[in-house]
């Protein structure tokens, strides 16, 4: 697949498409849907929702799910191409856009439709902050066990779309796991309604998860209720210090065979580490990695839990230590929002995603550190290695384009180990010349009839999905 380059999308359009007076054209025919201050189409404005270097022609905020899908059916009669967004934390994710002529910001769905603590079921719409949603629930002592990538500052259509998930997923499952129904709208404008709001009401085929994780390209989600869970009574994090990776291999098969639940586990390297503690990357100390495991219950559950990890650790030779929980907590945001703690004005950042089997998580690590080892890149890995996710936060020259080979190299090693990866963030000079999904899988076919069925004229986020859909 031959992905254009940002500006050449920019220039072609303005030169045979979108010009400043079809924005204008559009900004009163879609004003009079939404209000007319709820179109902007002032450029500084618009530069502001640009995805991965294209920016579009106009902002429109819809007030409601009827906004929206009005606002869909006159798109795509038009040919206009959308890209549904709340605050941005996603859209360094996925290839560059093929087109790009509106942004629909959806910052005001952010309503709570249903609340049932007892039920432990809950139903908001897609706009919501995903930090607002988390300290709404706290109350009752429940709370929505995700820690994706933008933290409280994402959204739940965001979180969905991307399917974005962290180190919480050993022990509670991804956003699939947790949507009991939605309410989406399609490109022509109608709007569709899937699952349930309980949990005895989600059996058989659900359209919802075709949503989640297809990152806009076939509908715009609006609202969707999610299942529920407890927020643990204490939690305790445990570091393991070690030098060699067999020794974090077996503690991570003693664990997992263990009676032990954990919340979550991570593997990380020096740079990692320093990024966890609120440091720069390049600030890291001592040359060992450190494998975190965190466990959450009673105080009579941790004790065990305790007492558990201690033999493990001794038996090892790395006795593990305990973190204060405040401050734990403040690592484990770190670790699941890496790219902002990573970012740095005057270098590149790249951010892949390895999904690989779990037992192939060392492996794969072993392989990345001798690809770098000659290079003078700062990488920080984040290696879940109880679900077989390995994150890597790289640090580079501004331009260098050696980071494209690397992901190339890379994407052949996860492949031997049956795994796959991801450019999940990159440059926008750069990104151009890597393709972010790397080789379709084999289904491409029926997604291509999926994407065709939901929306033919291609106007939902046009390119930016795996295959150029």
């Amino acid at each position: 697949m031959n992905l254009q380059s940002s500006e050449s999308i920019n220039e072609a359009r303005k030169a045979v498409g979108v010009t400043p007076a079809d924005a204008q054209s559009w900004a009163y025919t879609f004003g009079g849907l939404v209000g007319a201050r709820r179109v902007v189409t002032d450029p500084a404005a618009c530069a502001a929702f640009s995805v991965t270097g294209v920016t579009p022609s106009a902002v429109i905020y819809p007030r409601a799910a009827e906004d929206v899908a009005a606002i869909l059916s006159i798109a795509s009669s038009w040919g206009l191409a959308v890209i549904p967004l709340r605050n941005g934390t996603k859209v360094g994710m996925g290839n560059v856009p093929l087109r790009y002529d509106i942004a629909l910001c959806l910052k005001d769905l952010n309503q709570v439709w249903q609340y049932e603590p007892d039920d432990l079921t809950i139903g908001v719409e897609a706009g919501m902050k995903f930090g607002d949603l988390q300290r709404y629930l706290s109350r009752r002592g429940l709370w929505l066990p995700l820690d994706p990538p933008g933290g409280p500052r994402a959204s739940v259509g965001g979180i969905l779309a991307a399917n974005a998930s962290g180190p919480l997923r050993i022990r509670y499952g991804g956003p699939r796991d947790m949507v009991l129904g939605m309410k989406f709208a399609t490109a022509d404008g109608k709007i569709i309604k899937t699952g349930g709001r309980v949990v005895k009401n989600v059996a058989g085929y659900d359209l919802s998860k075709l949503m989640i994780g297809s990152f806009g390209t076939l509908g715009v989600i609006l609202e969707v209720n999610f299942k529920l869970f407890p927020l643990p009574l204490h939690r305790q994090t445990f570091v393991f210090p070690a030098t060699g990776l067999e020794i974090f291999r077996e503690l991570r098969r003693a664990i997992l065979a263990s009676p032990l639940t954990p919340l979550r586990m991570v593997l990380l390297n020096p740079p990692a580490q320093a990024l966890a503690t609120g440091l720069s990357p390049d600030d890291e100390r001592g040359s060992s990695h450190e494998f975190w495991v965190e466990v959450g219950g009673s105080a009579a559950v941790l004790c065990r839990a305790s007492q558990i990890l201690g033999a493990f650790g001794a038996r090892a030779g790395c006795e593990p230590r305990k973190l204060d929980e405040g401050v734990a907590r403040e690592c484990w945001d770190r670790i699941a929002d890496y790219t902002t703690w990573a970012s740095q004005p005057e270098r590149d950042l790249w951010v892949l995603k390895a999904t690989l089997p779990i037992a192939s998580s060392e492996k794969f690590l072993e392989a990345v550190y001798q690809e770098t080892e000659q290079e003078r890149w700062r990488v920080a890995s984040f290696a879940q290695t109880g679900t077989g996710t390995v994150l890597l936060s790289i640090l580079a020259a501004k331009g260098d384009a050696k980071v494209a080979t690397f992901v190339s190299r890379l994407r052949t090693i996860a492949s031997r180990l049956q795994g796959a990866l991801t450019v999940l963030e990159g440059p926008t000079s750069l990104k151009q010349h890597v393709d972010s999904w790397g080789p379709p899988a084999t289904d491409i076919v029926s997604m291509r009839k999926l994407k065709q069925t939901l929306d033919p004229n291609g106007i939902l986020s046009p390119g930016r999905f795996v295959g150029g859909l």
